[in-house]
């Protein structure tokens, strides 16, 4: 009779093992569309797991009994890749871990912190949104840390691809970002900084009016040979991209002689110098360039009349007024064309 009641009673201890291990390695997560998993800043066991049943229809009872047996109280922040089929098990033991996938931070050109800010708060949690990004980078106390101010944060965050945890501290992105342009500057591009005599702050300053002036690789370099020699004999710089950036105009095609009384720091024409920071986050081969500028004594330079890109650099102001009014011309006459097309688009068909 014992010898029975032991049989049974190991039969029933094999069947709830079984049960209960069917419960952590079965088939719980529903993701065919391969979405990611966030877990904010604050949420408890109870809100992931009704967020896990919402988006992925989960089996609470085989979740629950596999937070019980890994001891799953405190769930990590971050964003979590979940793979279709994955186990309870499997589930509670990625984010007891905290192994969350990366985000790809990709920068381009940014030219004023609000637009960076609110491009890092949809990418990532920061706890809130965006509001804590901008208030990062208008505190010069935060910015001390890395020798800039809030005119020259933007010189710090470099054009590349970043990856950084979803849950990530505005902190935190400008640690990587500075980890970067301090690895950018070795010390060959200090030496020739300095030979310029400008701090590497004032040549980002520097590039990212010459980024902004062409996309023209080759003629880079000559633009910044052109601000560099009237920087030497201290003449303005009167560059047009400044005064964009003055009126926070950047989709502005001509610049008018109202535009240049704009009062700002930013306007080159009203004040003579570097801006007091970058207008835009400009490429690193734009930085070569002015680092590498050819010595020429060029002091002005105009867009070509050929609109294809390049500009007509000259030595003397007579010159650059014909190759000027050249320009003016062909521009006047393309918008005027572009004005009659559009017009006959829009006549009535009779």
């Amino acid at each position: 009779m014992k010898k029975k009641i032991i049989i049974a009673v190991l039969i029933l201890i094999v069947a709830v093992a079984g049960f209960l291990g069917f419960q952590l390695v079965q088939s719980s997560v529903s993701n065919p569309k391969k979405e990611y998993f966030y877990v904010h800043t604050g949420d408890n066991i109870e809100t992931v797991k009704a967020n896990l049943k919402k988006q992925f229809s989960i089996k609470p009872n085989g979740f629950e009994l596999a937070c019980k047996i890994l001891r799953f109280k405190n769930p990590k922040p971050g964003r979590y890749k979940l793979p279709d089929g994955m186990s309870n098990y499997k589930l509670v033991r990625l984010l007891r871990s905290g192994n969350q996938d990366l985000v790809k931070m990709t920068i381009n050109k940014e030219r004023i912190p609000e637009l960076f800010a609110s491009k890092m708060g949809k990418k990532f949690d920061f706890d809130f949104d965006s509001i804590q990004m901008i208030h990062f980078l208008k505190n010069n106390d935060a910015l001390k840390k890395y020798n800039v101010d809030t005119n020259t944060v933007m010189a710090i965050v470099m054009p590349n691809t970043y990856f950084a945890k979803w849950n990530s501290s505005p902190e935190n992105i400008m640690d990587q970002l500075y980890a970067s342009y301090k690895k950018f500057w070795n010390e060959e591009r200090k030496v020739k900084a300095d030979s310029l005599h400008l701090t590497p702050l004032q040549v980002v300053t520097l590039a990212s009016i010459v980024d902004e002036e062409t996309l023209k690789k080759s003629d880079k370099g000559n633009i910044a040979s052109t601000y560099l020699n009237r920087i030497k004999i201290g003449m303005p710089l009167q560059a047009d991209p400044t005064v964009k950036y003055a009126m926070k105009d950047f989709a502005l095609k001509r610049i008018l002689s109202v535009h240049l009384k704009t009062v700002s720091p930013y306007n080159t024409y009203m004040n003579r110098g570097l801006p007091p920071g970058p207008i835009c986050t400009p490429q690193a081969e734009t930085i070569d360039a002015v680092l590498n500028a050819p010595k020429t004594d060029y002091l002005y330079f105009v867009a070509s009349s050929k609109f294809d890109g390049s500009s007509i650099f000259t030595t003397n102001y007579n010159d650059h007024l014909k190759y000027a009014r050249l320009y003016q011309q062909e521009l006047t006459r393309r918008m005027d064309s572009s004005k009659k097309a559009n017009a006959q688009k829009n006549v009535p068909v009779q």
